[in-house]
């Protein structure tokens, strides 16, 4: 979950740790530090609480030279936000940053207290530090001493070391947590992510689970944990650095919310073509018996991934008739799921290194479960381990909240359940047809949306006073519901539930009162006048009802406070259209209240422990 970063070549390296830790401060930001080697061949470190700025700070104060360092921000999770738990940590003439949890943890470090080690935090990290020292100490070199180091820890972890003792060398490994190398003309990088490096070089290596490197300015070198040497081609990645700038927008949030119409084209792009009723992907996602040998289907996911997941169940189970649970992830792990060799388990992570999700999808491996991985990111420890796997296309999204991965996740969903009836013989090319032709005009239409913006501005101004909001919604757009609360939660930190709306005179509808604003997800289907009911309770309660309808009666304006006007799709993908206006309006009143849209607290966007 934290952010790594480490380089080593001819430059000065600390304005190159400081460009990667700005790019990938949404990893976490409790606090930040990074190591360099300096002139006279001594380990030197700058670290400071909170965010990256704080750190600039303190190297205008006491700058680092030399041309090999490493840096890290961090995401609290042993030890609290502070300097004393910033990384990197320091044991002797080693330094290391670290991402992930060591869960043996306090028994290596009431072994080393027992050894006579000193330790200055409360984290995690800084026994790795003190490991390595022990190993270098007793004449091993940097690189073995880290090899044999991850040997004594359990967990899921990245790191990088960085040791007086070979000044001119990094040592990175890792399991579970995302790792790349980064390879350029006379220097070389270490990130766990790509956007850190992408403006210095397009040529990246991506560490598989239970490997190590060797980096200096000359090359790497790749071996496993038991010391097999490993050889592996570089990966050119094509994504222009500009895409992880603002673009002109105030917020990364709202910048990605402008760039929806082009993921949706890009998800689309070669998997369905206008006219033909085909939808192909890139390998085979299904098992090798075909879809008669799938008896059921587990989704395994967290967050927004999980509602996209509800919204794929409605869109499988509807076209195919398989039988699909959606699972939270870190509840599945420990329960006894009936899960076997006819199980179609499709495991959904944004960044593809979920922890939780990772670990239900090797749970399913075991039991035979046939497994598919949607992710945005190729290469991902999900991908890397699935069967086979469909990627969302959106590029980087830097905003700690989903926007682009969460409509193309139910895009994903959207052309598999097509696929998948197409494969099954329930849905002829005539039907495939009809449902693949509104998925093309999805782009223009929220382009559409965008010009009732002004109006949601407004409305998120005359309610950003709220304490409490409700969201309600039916069918396939209940989930939409619960993304939109959990939107206004995340950025601005509004108390929001979503609920169906038929279960709101169960218990829920006791909160209506003047105060709350109710959003009310209102298409025009075959409930629209059941929704049009459920309004009726909420008015005679003294809710102020916002509306989202592609569908404006003179019954629902007379009922609704707001009325956010749509345009018409086919009812499968109404809830695309329906998570734009959700976006702006959580976004307005994010501003209006003055939060931290695209880092909110507490949160991060990749979350690579349990």
């Amino acid at each position: 979950m934290c952010g790594i970063i480490g380089y080593v070549g001819a430059s000065e390296a600390c304005p190159v740790l400081i460009d990667g830790l700005a790019r990938l401060e949404y990893r976490g930001y409790d606090s930040a530090g990074i190591a360099t080697v300096v002139q006279n061949g001594k380990l030197e470190i700058r670290r400071a609480a909170g965010k990256l700025d704080n750190l600039r700070a303190r190297l205008a104060e006491a700058p680092l030279g030399g041309t090999i360092g490493i840096g890290h921000t961090r995401w609290a999770t042993h030890g609290r936000p502070s300097e004393e738990n910033a990384h990197p940590h320091k044991a002797g003439p080693v330094a290391v940053i670290h991402n992930g949890i060591v869960e043996n943890y306090l028994e290596l470090r009431s072994a080393l207290l027992e050894r006579g080690h000193r330790m200055r935090s409360q984290t995690d990290t800084e026994l790795i530090s003190h490991l390595i020292e022990e190993h270098i100490k007793a004449g091993c070199g940097l690189t073995e001493a880290v090899r044999l180091t991850v040997g004594e820890l359990r967990g899921s972890f990245s790191i990088v070391a960085l040791s007086e003792t070979e000044p001119d060398k990094l040592v990175a490994a890792k399991t579970a947590t995302p790792l790349v190398l980064g390879l350029g003309d006379g220097e070389n990088f270490v990130a766990s992510d790509i956007p850190a490096i992408l403006s210095h070089t397009r040529s990246t290596v991506v560490l598989d689970d239970g490997e190590i490197a060797e980096v200096t300015a000359d090359g790497v070198r790749i071996m496993t944990f038991a010391g097999t040497p490993v050889i592996r081609q570089p990966r050119r990645i094509e994504w222009d650095a500009v895409a992880a700038t603002k673009g002109g927008f105030k917020h990364y949030l709202r910048k990605e919310v402008s760039e929806q119409p082009q993921a949706w084209i890009d998800t689309l792009a070669g998997r369905a073509i206008a006219g033909s009723p085909e939808v192909r992907f890139d390998e085979d996602l299904l098992p090798s018996g075909g879809p008669e040998t799938i008896g059921r289907i587990v989704m395994v996911s967290e967050g927004a991934s999980w509602i996209t997941a509800n919204i794929g169940k409605y869109l499988i189970e509807e076209l195919t008739g398989i039988p699909v649970e959606a699972d939270f992830a870190s509840e599945f792990r420990y329960r006894r799921a009936p899960i076997d060799s006819h199980t179609l388990m499709i495991a959904i992570s944004q960044s593809g290194e979920t922890a939780d999700t990772l670990a239900a999808m090797e749970e399913g491996m075991r039991r035979g479960a046939h497994t598919i991985a949607l992710s945005n990111t190729l290469d991902s420890s999900i991908a890397r381990r699935a069967h086979a796997r469909l990627y969302t296309r959106c590029g980087p999204e830097i905003s700690v909240t989903t926007t682009k991965c969460f409509i193309t996740q139910i895009e994903a969903y959207y052309l598999f359940a097509i696929h998948l009836a197409a494969r099954m013989a329930r849905l002829s090319a005539t039907g495939a047809g009809e449902l693949l032709a509104p998925a093309f005009a999805i782009p223009a239409q929220i382009q559409r949306i965008f010009a009732v913006e002004p109006q949601i501005e407004r409305i998120a101004r005359r309610f950003a006073a709220a304490h409490d909001f409700i969201y309600i919604g039916r069918g396939i757009n209940y989930p939409i519901a619960l993304e939109g609360a959990l939107k206004l939660k995340e950025i601005s930190y509004v108390h929001a539930e979503g609920f169906p709306a038929g279960f709101m005179k169960h218990g829920p509808i006791a909160l209506i009162d003047e105060t709350v604003p109710v959003v009310v997800l209102i298409p025009n289907d075959d409930l629209f006048g059941k929704m049009l009911s459920n309004l009726r309770e909420v008015e005679s309660r003294g809710g102020k009802i916002i509306a989202v309808t592609d569908r404006s009666t003179d019954e629902l304006r007379d009922v609704a406070s707001e009325v956010i006007e749509l345009p018409a799709t086919n009812r499968m993908l109404t809830p695309v259209l329906m998570t734009i206006p959700l976006q702006l309006l959580a976004y307005y009143v994010a501003a209006e209240r003055g939060t931290d849209i695209d880092q909110p607290r507490n949160l991060a966007k990749s979350v690579t422990v349990e």
